[in-house]
């Protein structure tokens, strides 16, 4: 991209901005500060006294542009185009691996069975050192990991790093397909199960696959799993709701600022089955498209929702082309249910002073009702029927939730047990807990707590004043805030068990054990097979 492509993408991103808002904007003050923009940019690039790179200082303005809005609507340069196509698609040219930048390595996160990675034995935990002949440590960014994909039958060479030893495969690439449902089973005679993960563009084709499938199997009952799935494209998930309603029944009302963006989007199709009983199951990462599904199903009593409180994302984006090949997404719209609710959670247009995000559902939460005149509410997610409690999380599960330290210990883990029970038998024993919470205490680093990490700012900003008089008093006191930080994690001793045996489990036994697993041993799924099997209970909740 040349000197000025970007700050020609950054003018395009402010035209859309313009033409969308022209209505009730000054067009004059919109201008205006277009033309500051392109002069300062022009000046600063011409005239400093050091080399700028005009590429890096469009994109600080633009991610400070889009800061203050809310975290859906982001600037994708070409590649990033690129990858939410594929995301979308849900298929692929590569190796059939999921990689991240973990402190600066790109390590792999999860090979796919029967992959062509899984094939040459690449596995969890490797870290890549070089793609073909292009080194990872001299990039900051995905440019790299772009290098895996490409053309199938074309060829790849990879360097990588396992356990302090280096070794090189050549694979070849492979035409990938990300199935949304990874696993789907009879969990008795009569009672069928689904999880699906995204809404791509094969989400309603694959539920409607395994369904049909149960249904030849003898499924009269069915469990829905939802949990973890972020959402994706809105027709899918109208699509799949037709499945279990009839044909013109509103599943979504979506409303803009731009008129033609506002809709109702109502089944266009005869259902496939109108009398099957469904639990669906949905959790704190539910979100967007799953929501949808969720929350039409339930204000229509169609289905009975268990689990815990859903994320809350009741907007609406969509994709704007700029120039140059790349692409902003913006949120355009709100939705809402078909009792009229918004289950947004986080009110985005009025941070407070310090720039925080106030919740939805620390307000008063507005009723509705359901077809069957059951009450639920607005803001903060979809209420389920039947909510599951478990104790908050310290600061301290959330902090290791983010970092990387289940992923380490589950590597580690792989190496020193070559063999495991089977997957639908594998459990976290309290002796492997333990070795856990050893592991982080012989590395507390692995994760850190805002208190950790504002006194360690605080500290260095200390010795540049030369005050190592405090140096005992402090280490001894983070010290004592890093035993108390191990000591909260056993208020959620239960929920970081669940995570180890989902990340452990995967490494021996892929996606597929992992799903095994959960549905012979799941709590959550449990409950909903109960109330499936209690007919007067499930009435009841609906009714």
């Amino acid at each position: 991209m040349n000197k000025f492509k970007k700050s020609g993408v950054l003018v395009a991103l402010i035209v859309v901005t313009l033409t969308s808002v022209s209505y009730k904007s000054n067009f004059f003050e919109v201008a205006k500060q277009i033309e500051i923009y392109t002069t300062l940019f022009k000046e600063l690039n011409m005239y400093y006294i050091d080399d700028t790179n005009p590429a890096e200082l469009t994109d600080s303005a633009i991610n400070k542009m889009l800061q203050g809005l809310d975290p859906y609507t982001r600037f994708y340069d070409e590649q990033g185009v690129e990858n939410a196509r594929i995301n979308a698609m849900g298929e692929y040219g590569g190796i059939g691996a999921v990689s991240s930048y973990v402190d600066d390595k790109l390590i792999i996160i999860e090979p796919h069975e029967g992959s062509p990675a899984d094939k040459v034995g690449i596995k969890a935990g490797d870290e890549i050192m070089k793609v073909n002949e292009v080194l990872v440590k001299d990039y900051k960014n995905n440019a790299v990991s772009s290098l895996l994909q490409g053309i199938p039958n074309t060829k790849v060479t990879m360097q990588l790093k396992r356990q302090d030893e280096t070794f090189e495969v050549e694979l070849t690439r492979e035409k990938i397909e990300v199935n949304p449902v990874p696993y789907y089973t009879m969990i008795d005679d009569e009672l069928g199960y689904i999880s699906f993960i995204k809404f791509n563009q094969k989400a309603s084709s694959e539920v409607k696959r395994a369904f049909e499938d149960l249904k030849d199997q003898g499924m009269k009952k069915l469990v829905l799993d939802v949990r973890g799935n972020l959402g994706g494209l809105v027709n899918e998930a109208i699509e799949i709701v037709n499945f279990f309603i009839p044909r013109d029944e509103v599943v979504v009302t979506t409303k803009a600022k731009v008129k033609k963006w506002s809709d109702t989007y109502k089944t266009k199709k005869e259902p496939i089955d109108l009398e099957i009983p469904i639990v669906v199951l949905i959790d704190g990462r539910s979100a967007s498209a799953s929501e949808i599904l969720a929350g039409s199903l339930q204000d229509l009593d169609r289905a009975v929702i268990v689990g815990e409180r859903s994320f809350g994302k009741g907007l609406v984006q969509r994709y704007r082309k700029l120039t140059y090949g790349t692409q902003l997404k913006l949120t355009i719209s709100k939705y809402y249910t078909p009792s009229g609710r918004s289950i947004q959670e986080l009110d985005y247009t009025n941070r407070d002073e310090n720039g925080d995000v106030p919740k939805f559902s620390d307000r008063t939460r507005n009723p509705f009702k359901t077809r069957n005149g059951r009450t639920v509410y607005d803001g903060g997610g979809i209420e389920p029927d039947v909510k599951f409690k478990k104790p908050a999380r310290t600061k301290a599960t959330e902090a290791l939730f983010k970092s990387k330290a289940i992923f380490d210990f589950a590597t580690k883990y792989y190496y020193q047990n070559p063999t495991v029970s089977a997957s639908k038998e594998f459990d976290i024993s309290n002796a492997d807990y333990d070795a856990f919470i050893s592991f982080l205490k012989s590395d507390t680093s692995s994760f850190r707590t805002s208190s950790e990490l504002s006194f360690e700012k605080a500290m260095t900003e200390a010795r540049k004043d030369a005050y190592q008089a405090i140096e005992k008093p402090y280490n001894d006191l983070l010290e004592r805030l890093k035993m108390i930080k191990i000591d909260q994690l056993n208020a959620n001793r239960d929920e970081i068990k669940s995570h180890l045996k989902a990340e452990i489990v995967k490494r021996y036994y892929y996606k597929r054990g992992e799903y095994i697993n959960k549905v012979h041993n799941d709590k959550h799924i449990r409950e909903a097979v109960d109330i499936l099997k209690d007919e007067k209970k499930y009435t009841k909740i609906l009714n």
